[in-house]
């Protein structure tokens, strides 16, 4: 049987392989700790989930407008301008979807066409690239450097983008590095779009966790509502990685584009999580509090242990869940080629699961620094047994 040329393009989110060698060797009876997968490890606020038991028993199990719940996106709306202040929008520029993803998917597919370029982050969540790279565009990588805190060049930025440039994407704060971009740094994306009259996708889906400084969106800069799509969701806030709720923000104009291809795709997204999503995002936020704050705590844990460890460095993040430490020096003393081997040998001999730097796209040229990724969004005692059992395997490998 014959494929499409395009299907042999379609990239893949690591994590959830590493997941399912984990739970593979778990099933064997292994001990594994895993800081792989970018999950909260809280269950869902108990009002989130009493409104969609009562949802169900209200019959909210039908099919609902493509673009979402009228009353859904309204509570989106009072969250977003919230969140940014000077940012508005209306029910109109709003699309639900099924999980952040399809507004990543939707969004390239509605604005980027065959042969135009679209700056992404690197290293960055592995979907952008992926779909870059589905729709036939040309991915150029932006980097994010640890010389700058996992920020961007300016003047290396400004060299990228071009009138062949479609969209820029950028994702503060960032998954995987942690990093946050500075105004200074929103400001220069806003000027190259603008100057070069393209779309910005920016992912937001961290914005309530900020552990330096505070949230800042490139919405609230003058000018740039007409060219933004505004990425947010429920999975990492309110702990809903399992409900698929997702949203984008959006001109109108490409809403109502972006809702048709939803429509073509999924007819629309599950209505009862959609009535649980308006509790999150009006209900009392005593339970998320909680839990950032807890994330907030575990920051400093994981980067004071990690920098405990021969051949490891790692500096702070300012928001998310992540950590991004060098490991250059850890896999030349154990004679490794790459991070991923690295992340291999964490996993078989100590039982710690972590993700390689490639798995967050490919090395930006001129690259020769190896990192890992790991959540943070795992409790306390397992994040000092887990980066215990590194540094034993790390300083002190089993001769053969």
């Amino acid at each position: 049987m014959n494929y499409s040329e395009r299907i042999g393009r379609l990239g893949t989110e690591t994590a959830f392989d590493v997941l399912a060698v984990v739970n593979q060797l778990k099933a064997q009876g292994r001990d594994i700790i895993s800081f792989a997968i970018g999950e909260p490890d809280f269950d869902t606020p108990t009002n989130i989930k009493e409104a969609a038991k009562k949802a169900l028993d209200e019959n909210w199990t039908h099919y609902n407008p493509s673009n979402g719940l009228l009353q859904f996106r309204e509570a989106i709306v009072a969250d977003a301008m919230k969140m940014r202040p000077g940012f508005e929008c209306q029910p109109d520029e709003v699309v639900v979807t099924p999980g952040a993803k399809p507004i990543i998917f939707h969004s390239i597919l509605a604005c980027v066409e065959a042969g135009s370029e679209v700056i992404y982050p690197n290293p960055g969540f592995p979907i952008y690239e992926s779909m870059i790279n589905f729709v036939g565009a040309r991915p150029v990588p932006c980097p994010l450097l640890e010389s700058k805190d996992f920020s961007v060049d300016i003047d290396d930025l400004a060299a990228r983008v071009n009138d062949n440039t479609s969209l820029i994407i950028i994702n503060s704060p960032q998954n995987p590095t942690g990093g946050m971009l500075s105004q200074k740094d929103l400001e220069a994306f806003a000027e190259l779009a603008q100057k070069h009259d393209c779309w910005v996708l920016t992912d937001e889906v961290y914005n309530r966790m900020v552990w330096e400084g505070e949230f800042r969106s490139i919405t609230q800069i003058p000018g740039m509502k007409e060219r933004c799509i505004l990425l947010d969701g429920c999975s990492k806030t309110f702990a809903m990685t399992g409900w698929r709720i997702g949203w984008g923000v959006m001109p109108q104009e490409l809403a109502a584009k972006i809702a048709r291809l939803v429509t073509n795709s999924d007819s629309c997204t599950n209505t009862f999580s959609q009535i649980a999503a308006t509790e999150a995002l009006q209900g009392p936020m005593d339970q998320v509090e909680l839990m950032v704050n807890e994330f907030r705590e575990r920051a400093p844990i994981v980067v004071d242990a990690l920098n405990a460890i021969d051949g490891v460095t790692c500096v702070q993040p300012k928001g998310a869940f992540y950590v991004f430490p060098n490991v250059t020096g850890a896999c030349r003393q154990l004679g490794m080629d790459s991070a991923k081997d690295l992340a291999s040998y964490l996993l078989h001999e100590a039982g710690v699961a972590v993700l390689g730097r490639t798995c967050f796209g490919a090395r930006n040229e001129g690259e020769d620094q190896e990192y890992i990724r790991l959540s943070y969004a795992t409790a306390k005692d397992l994040i000092r047994e887990g980066v215990g059992r590194m540094k034993q395997a790390i300083e002190n490998p089993k001769k053969p």
